[in-house]
């Protein structure tokens, strides 16, 4: 069976350990908007299908021939791979994993200062509990 292009981007999106908050706020949308693009409920335009591409670091012609099965299979079987699928991270790996979780903690502190911000407005507006 074919998978959607939306299952794909968000299979895509989910390997490398990107948050829907994170594209949204890349994409300029919010995470329920977002949302909707993967569980099909907005159509989705090449454009904004391009810009998710550019996001997730991928080509479109990634997206569209994505195959979570293909894709499983040969990364246990890249180097050699005998420790029965544990993960083999090389320095070039470790830059990029080093880089994911740099992106995520901005992302995180980002999400953080907003809510903080949203408290102040809160308290401004109906005071302290």
């Amino acid at each position: 069976m074919a998978t959607s292009i939306k299952n794909k981007i968000k299979s895509i999106r989910e390997l490398k350990n990107y948050t829907q908050e994170y594209v949204a706020d890349q994409l300029g949308v919010t995470q329920a908007g977002y949302s909707k693009i993967e569980k099909g409920k907005t159509i989705l335009s090449f454009a904004k299908l391009v810009e998710i591409a550019r996001i997730l670091e991928v080509s479109v012609e990634d997206i569209i021939s994505f195959d979570s099965q293909r894709y499983f299979k040969s990364f246990n079987s890249v180097k050699g791979n005998s420790n029965n699928g544990g993960i083999i991270i090389n320095s070039d790996d470790s830059e990029a994993l080093k880089q994911l979780y740099e992106d995520k903690i901005a992302l995180l502190e980002k999400l953080l200062l907003r809510t903080e911000q949203e408290l102040e407005r809160y308290k401004e507006k109906f005071g302290n509990f």
